[in-house]
């Protein structure tokens, strides 16, 4: 996985696709928020957000 990410950031900083940062951190965070609220006492609070 680590190996993957360098990767990945050696290929934003050499054609300058920084603008791609953002879109990855929210997928991330809307992932992490599905896979912890499947089945989850939480997931009633996380639903009130959106």
């Amino acid at each position: 996985m680590g190996e993957f990410l360098m990767e990945l950031w050696a290929f934003m900083k050499e054609r300058k696709k920084f603008w791609l940062l953002p879109i990855l951190l929210v997928l991330l965070v809307f992932g992490t928020l599905i896979v912890l609220t499947q089945g989850s006492a939480v997931a009633p609070f996380i639903y009130t957000l959106f």
